[in-house]
């Protein structure tokens, strides 16, 4: 008969091995459902998106589609897409800021789209290609970033899985405004990818669906 010790040893080798494999089953089955989901609501949305795009072309020069470099899962660099909602070059003359209440670089009719987060929808994109999730951390600037390491240098573990349009953060403390108040979001987002599982993740798509008019978006 084997010796309690090495049953004990035996037994937590197992959960291990079970905890990896059922990890590991979540992050694949999690890319599948992203690719398909995504592509799914990119196709629902297309007249939000039509509509955003002409009110945008008709009140301010510049593109339709706003571009820009976040930090992806392990750091990897990456173009996420967002509407346009605010005048081109609006960050010229400061660089990287955080947004503030009723922030003067939007344009007026773009406000609803960052109520609503239509502003959002083109991020689809980067779900269906791989780049971001529907649910996980948002994805920050490299210069926020490095702003946000000086108070918190635990914020790289956020980088452990791939960004997301919508979390568990989003929904409990909505957007930053400044790098102390990144802290309640820090600490959300390290819960999520603590405990991620099916179960959160559809009470997060269910409460999102509650910020669909977020008066505390800038």
């Amino acid at each position: 008969m084997p010796e309690p010790l090495t049953m004990i040893g035996v037994g937590a080798g197992l959960m291990a091995l079970v905890s990896h494999l059922a990890r590991r089953y979540f992050e694949l089955a999690k890319e599948v459902v992203d690719i398909i989901l995504g592509f799914v609501l990119l196709v629902l949305c297309l007249p939000i998106l039509a509509v955003s795009a002409l009110l945008i072309k008709l009140s301010s020069r510049g593109p339709v589609l706003f571009q820009q470099i976040r930090a992806g899962r392990d750091g990897r660099p990456f173009v996420m897409y967002k509407l346009r909602t605010m005048y081109v070059d609006a960050e010229s003359a400061t660089g990287a800021v955080w947004a503030t209440r009723g922030d003067l670089r939007v344009v007026p009719a773009c406000r609803w789209m960052r109520r609503s987060h239509a502003d959002e929808l083109p991020q689809l994109i980067n779900v269906i290609r791989g780049d971001m999730s529907l649910i996980g951390p948002r994805p920050e600037r490299a210069e926020i970033m490095q702003e946000l390491e000086k108070a918190y240098p635990e914020v790289r573990r956020r980088l452990a899985v791939r960004p997301g349009i919508t979390g568990l953060a989003q929904i409990r403390n909505g957007y930053d405004t400044s790098v102390e108040a990144f802290r309640g979001k820090l600490l959300a987002d390290l819960e999520y990818i603590e405990r991620r599982n099916w179960s959160m993740e559809l009470r997060i798509l269910a409460a999102t669906v509650t910020k669909l008019n977020d008066r505390t978006a800038h």
